[in-house]
C-alpha cells in the first residue's frame, strides 16, 4: 500500500499560502465587519418573525378549531348541518387532483428538464425561446391557469366539464415550470466526469442518462416534486374557476366526478356568518395541515431512501 509522499518545502508553501489568505479574510475594515454582523442579525429577526407569524395563525387556528377536532373530520362528507359535516369527500378529491398533477408533471417535468439539459441546442432559436417561456410561466399568477383551464379543459377543445381531471390538468400546468426548473438544476448538478466515464465505457447517451445521470438527480428532482405538490395542494383561485365545487356531500369516485378539495371547502366555510361553520374552517385547516406533512413526510422518506441506495 502506497502512501502519497509531500515534501517538506511544499508543505510549507502551501501552509503559508492558507495563512497568508486567512489573514487577508481576517483584516476586514470595522465598518464592513459592522455592517455584516448588522445584516446576519437582520436576517435572524426577519426569519425569527415569519415562524412566529406561522406558529401564531396555527395556534389561532387550533384554538379556534379545537371544539370540532375528532375522527369524524377525517370519516364524515360534507353534511347539511355543521355540527355533522367532515372533510371526507374533501380530502377524497384534494388526493384524487394531487395523484394527476403528480402524473402528469414527473413525466412532463422530467422529460423537458432532460431534452433541455442534455439534447437541446442552446444556439438554436426555438430551445432559447422555450426556455425563456418556461422561467416566465414560472412567474403568472395562478388564477390565470385558473382561466385558462376554464377557457380550454373545462369547456372549449378538450371540453372535460368540471370534474376532478381538469382540476389536475389545470394545476399540473401552474406548477410544470417549478419541477421543469428543478429538475434541471439537479441534472446540471451532476458531475461531468460521470457522464464521461459512462460514455467512454461504451454506452450510448441515452443509457447514461438512464442509468448514471437519473439516479444522482434523483434527489433533487424529488425535492422539487415536494415544492409543487406542497403548492399545488394549497391553490383555491384556479379550481374555483374549474369546477371545485364549494357545497358537495358525495365523495368522488373517480377523475370524471364532480368534485371539492379541501381549500375550496375551508373557503366556503369561512364565507358563512354561522359560528359553527368559523369553527368547522378553522379545523379545516388543521386537517389540511396534517395531509400536507403526512405527504410531504412520505416524499421526504422516499427521496432519503432512494438517496442511501445511491
Amino acid at each position: 500500500m502506497s502512501t502519497r509522499y509531500v515534501a517538506p518545502r511544499t508543505r510549507l508553501a502551501t501552509a503559508g499560502a492558507r495563512s497568508a489568505v486567512e489573514a487577508r479574510i481576517g483584516r476586514r475594515p470595522p465598518g464592513e465587519r459592522v455592517r455584516g454582523s448588522l445584516f446576519y442579525a437582520f436576517l435572524l429577526l426577519m426569519i425569527s418573525l415569519s415562524m412566529a407569524g406561522l406558529a401564531a395563525l396555527i395556534i389561532d387556528a387550533f384554538i379556534e378549531g379545537q371544539p370540532r377536532l375528532g375522527l369524524t373530520l377525517f370519516t364524515e362528507p360534507t353534511a347539511a348541518f355543521p355540527e355533522d359535516s367532515g372533510f371526507l369527500n374533501a380530502i377524497v378529491g384534494t388526493l384524487y387532483v394531487i395523484g394527476g398533477v403528480i402524473a402528469l408533471v414527473v413525466p412532463l417535468g422530467v422529460g423537458a428538464a432532460i431534452y433541455l439539459e442534455e439534447y437541446a441546442d442552446r444556439e438554436r432559436w426555438w430551445n432559447r425561446l422555450i426556455e425563456l417561456n418556461i422561467q416566465n410561466l414560472a412567474a403568472v399568477p395562478s388564477i390565470v391557469y385558473g382561466i385558462l383551464g376554464l377557457a380550454f379543459i373545462v369547456r372549449g377543445p378538450l371540453s372535460l366539464g368540471f370534474v376532478v381531471l381538469a382540476g389536475s390538468i389545470t394545476l399540473a400546468l401552474l406548477v410544470l415550470p417549478t419541477v421543469i426548473l428543478a429538475s434541471r438544476e439537479a441534472i446540471r448538478a451532476v458531475p461531468v466526469s460521470i457522464r464521461q466515464a459512462s460514455l467512454a465505457l461504451g454506452t450510448t447517451q441515452w443509457q447514461t442518462i438512464r442509468g448514471q445521470v437519473l439516479p444522482a438527480a434523483v434527489p433533487g428532482i424529488a425535492t422539487g416534486v415536494i415544492l409543487a405538490v406542497g403548492r399545488a395542494i394549497g391553490e383555491t383561485a384556479p379550481l374555483l374557476l374549474v369546477g371545485a365545487a364549494t357545497f358537495v356531500t358525495f365523495v368522488p369516485g373517480g377523475y370524471l366526478d364532480r368534485y371539492t378539495v379541501l381549500p375550496v371547502q375551508i373557503f366556503s366555510y369561512f364565507s358563512r356568518a354561522q359560528e359553527e361553520y368559523i369553527v368547522l374552517a378553522a379545523a379545516g385547516i388543521i386537517v389540511m395541515l396534517i395531509l400536507l406533512l403526512a405527504m410531504n413526510s412520505f416524499a421526504i422518506w422516499l427521496r432519503n431512501r432512494y438517496e442511501q441506495r445511491w
